[in-house]
């Protein structure tokens, strides 16, 4: 997996947006095939990328907005809205639209390590390894595709600089990793001992917006009542399957995007 800050996902999102100008900056959409509104959304983007625009900072009213592209307010209204749905803005009654605070941002359609998106951003990866065990349990079986156990099961918490923002609840297949249960995950991460002895495939996943048990919640320091985004996983080698994973991240720190 891929891991940005929120503002790399954004850099993306305005690529090919090179002028200064309200209207032509869209190099790579004619600008009489691009709505108004459109254009004003990747506007604000290029500017946030850009860091003209700073997270938590007050970006200009609909007022400003509205004289500086000649459109009807409804239209820049519009554009705002849909930034703010995609949690891009902030809204506040009374105060202004904000650039929405940063949140650390993963890909799920790229499978990486998450020592080294962390890493990537030049902060620290620590885990905690809390179970690492043989388990018979039915639906770890059905969902590795074997008919008897025991397979192999671990749960982990990973952090950025100290901070939790994952807990990993893993299965894995002994016939492909017959030595799981001998690794140091403090050291190696599951997915890149895995990566390294047998590289995927084959790749399924969903992704689910679920409150975390009491169990979940205590280990990544969430407030009860806070939703976690759960990426369910599962990877093959071969014609086996290799892992069934589970990977819950506080809703608040943390959100999953991908490109197709």
């Amino acid at each position: 997996m891929t891991m940005n800050m929120h503002t790399d996902a954004l850099r993306e999102r305005a690529a090919g947006d090179s002028a200064n100008t309200a209207f032509d900056h869209a190099a790579a959409v004619p600008t009489r095939a691009m709505p108004a509104y459109e254009q004003i959304k990747r506007y604000v983007l290029k500017r946030i990328a850009q860091g003209d625009w700073k997270p938590g900072g007050l970006i200009p009213s609909e007022a400003e907005l509205v004289k500086e592209f000649g459109v009807a307010r409804m239209t820049v209204s519009r554009a705002l809205r849909e930034l703010t749905s995609e949690r891009v803005l902030t809204r506040v009654q009374g105060s202004g639209t904000f650039v929405a605070p940063q949140r650390y941002e993963s890909t799920v359609l790229e499978i990486r390590n998450i020592a080294d998106e962390i890493a990537a951003r030049g902060h620290r990866h620590s885990a905690r390894v809390l179970t690492l065990e043989t388990s018979d349990d039915p639906q770890a079986l059905d969902m590795l595709q074997l008919s008897s156990g025991p397979v192999f099961h671990s749960r982990i918490v990973h952090s950025e600089e100290g901070e939790p923002i994952q807990y990993e609840d893993r299965y894995a297949n002994p016939a492909v990793f017959p030595e799981y249960l001998q690794q140091d995950f403090t050291v190696e991460t599951p997915n890149h001992y895995m990566v390294r002895l047998a590289p995927i495939q084959r790749a399924e996943f969903r992704i689910y917006a679920q409150k975390p048990d009491a169990h979940v919640r205590r280990h990544l320091e969430m407030e009860i009542g806070e939703p976690c985004l759960l990426l369910w996983r599962r990877t093959f080698v071969g014609a086996s399957v290799a892992t069934s994973v589970q990977l819950w991240h506080p809703a608040s720190r943390f959100h999953l995007a991908g490109n197709v």
